[in-house]
């Protein structure tokens, strides 16, 4: 037995491991877009007349098409040819990773994102100044990084259960920001002397990482044996009011091997493992829409994506424009919004976990981010040590809420109760949740680079009317968490049995909803009742011997899904 534990340790840590590197080497690959704009348009002024022709253009050492007056124009035309493109093929996606293998499709797309990626640095050496070269390297590199994210997705949730998912792919998650910090770490290092291999080395580097991933990557737990994870609790419970599987979610252990279901009867545990069983279907694109949450997250997602991915691909060149640093420094600067990111990963999942409450994480992050981005406009230039608190606090704020949807959530939609057990689900459901998000990724850096002629201050006033609208999104789904916490309606909902002596008050899992119920809940409802006349009924005296718990064990809310 011990042996089997220390096997699923060592391939979900192998999964954990791979697909962080996966997916790092993916945002690795698409930040030094941003590093290098203020390369390719510099004020040249300052490195005197053109040794060429005598002339005092300040545009003499810019990189052709990008040396004119609309290079912002350009510059949003290039970060739109591939967001445009990755939220087209996003929605696709999905459904080709529930019906290919996952290693060959997320392998064979890392090898093709790192030649498109190197294409594009690729025009620096061969001299290349057409501005529709640029732009069909980015759509080709937008279509093919559509295969990372459902896969790596898809991968974790086969071999993670739900039990502390949101802390585990909270720290997961910061693959993101670490790509991002990576990407400007090395675009940096040669965009001021050859800023080609800005380009090359990430896209070497991904197509490496891709080798990997087709030789190592476990796709499923039964490819080595193993039953897959418990997603959601067994309804059976024990006399103590706690089912076995609550005890451990994670690792159900049973004779019949690691990870499986205590729910099943003698008779399904008589059945051999290797048995064949019938393969469920791959849900529809329409079938994935009608689970409970994916349009209200999807939507918020669009507009939290907007907001950090305007800050990916604008955050240099603002820094640049507004504080006056190099291209170099302001990359490294940049690179602390996503140090923020990866706190704002992490606190945001363990939270959710506490609290049970996804939505109302995300919303109340959200909340916080707009007025924090409006303080960032207008005093975070005003001396080092401010900016760089500034950044990392916007940073978590910002991606706090889209790490946590676009992980711990859509992993536990892709495995939602109402499919009864079909994993088929997740790849699309990813996809779709982050399809549409995508959309919002695309249209932030466009409209920034349309706003920004006007001033940086309407930009951050569209970013903050963004936050508050992803907030607004959620707000049903976080009014029936709040139900499921403390409320009447949550016994009608379905969400937890009447506790026998007090026939209003729902028992909910947690320590933060204990004391609701302890502190909040319980005097009000029995004020309520005295007010009204009504009587509260006695509460029934406990066995012999029995010892009284508080609040009554509930079984596991859907997390307001």
């Amino acid at each position: 037995m011990v042996e089997v534990k220390e096997a699923i340790a060592l391939y979900r840590g192998l999964t954990l491991v791979l697909t962080f590197l996966s997916y790092t080497s993916y945002h690795l690959s698409r930040k030094p877009i941003s590093i290098v704009k203020s390369q390719l348009h510099l004020n040249c002024s300052a490195l005197g007349p053109n040794p060429h022709n005598d002339s005092n253009s300040t545009t003499w050492c810019s990189w052709a098409p990008f040396d004119g007056d609309n290079y912002k124009e350009l510059f949003g035309a290039l970060d739109n040819a591939f967001l445009v493109a990755y939220a087209i093929g996003m929605f696709i996606s999905g459904i080709f990773g529930e019906r290919l293998p996952l290693r060959y499709y997320l392998s064979g797309g890392m090898v093709l994102s790192g030649l498109f990626t190197a294409l594009f640095g690729l025009g620096y050496f061969w001299d290349i100044h057409v501005l529709w070269y640029f732009i069909i390297v980015q759509v080709c590199n937008g279509l093919v990084q559509t295969t990372g994210w459902p896969a790596v997705v898809a991968c974790v949730g086969n071999w993670f259960g739900k039990g502390k998912r949101g802390l585990i792919m909270g720290i997961w998650n910061s693959h993101t920001s670490v790509g991002n910090i990576l990407g400007s770490l090395i675009a940096g290092a040669w965009v001021s002397s050859a800023w080609g291999l800005s380009f090359v080395v990430p896209g070497i580097i991904i197509a490496v990482v891709g080798i990997i991933c087709f030789f190592f990557l476990v796709e499923y737990p039964e490819d080595v044996d193993c039953n897959p994870p418990l997603h959601h609790m067994a309804a059976d419970e024990n006399p103590g009011g706690v089912t076995t599987s609550e005890k451990d979610p994670e690792a159900v252990i049973s004779n019949e091997g690691p990870l499986s279901l205590s729910g099943q009867s003698s008779v399904d545990h008589s059945k051999s493992p290797k048995e064949p069983a019938e393969e469920p279907e791959a849900i529809s694109f329409f079938g994935a829409l009608r689970i409970p949450g994916v349009v209200e997250f999807s939507l918020c997602l669009l507009f939290a994506k907007l907001v950090s991915y305007t800050f990916l691909y604008w955050l240099p060149l603002y820094i640049v424009n507004v504080a006056h640093f190099g291209a170099k420094e302001a990359g490294d600067l940049s690179t602390l919004f996503d140090v923020g990111g990866i706190l704002g990963g992490i606190f945001a999942g363990l939270i959710s976990d506490y609290t049970g409450g996804r939505a109302t994480t995300c919303c109340v992050m959200l909340v916080v981010a707009a007025p924090m981005l409006f303080l960032y406009n207008h005093v975070g230039q005003n001396g080092i040590g401010i900016s760089v608190a500034m950044l990392i606090i916007c940073g978590a704020l910002v991606n706090g809420p889209y790490a946590l949807i676009t992980t711990a959530v859509s992993a536990d939609l892709g495995t939602h109760e109402s499919l009864k057990g079909n994993a088929k689900a997740l790849s699309t459901v990813t996809a779709i949740i982050d399809g549409t998000g995508s959309v919002g990724a695309a249209l932030g850096p466009l409209l920034a680079g349309l706003i920004s002629p006007t001033g940086w201050n309407n930009v951050f006033y569209m970013l903050i009317a963004a936050d508050v609208l992803a907030c607004l999104l959620l707000a049903r789904v976080v009014v029936k968490e709040a139900r499921g916490w403390c409320g009447p309606m949550a016994r009608q909902r379905g969400y937890v049995a009447a506790p026998p002596a007090w026939p209003l008050v729902p028992g909910c899992p947690g320590r933060l909803s204990v004391l609701l119920q302890k502190d909040v809940c319980y005097p009000l409802l029995s004020l309520l009742h005295l007010r009204a006349g009504i009587a509260r009924p006695p509460a029934p005296r406990p066995a012999p011997g029995a010892t009284e718990t508080f609040p009554p064990q509930a079984k596991a809310a859907p997390g307001g899904f």
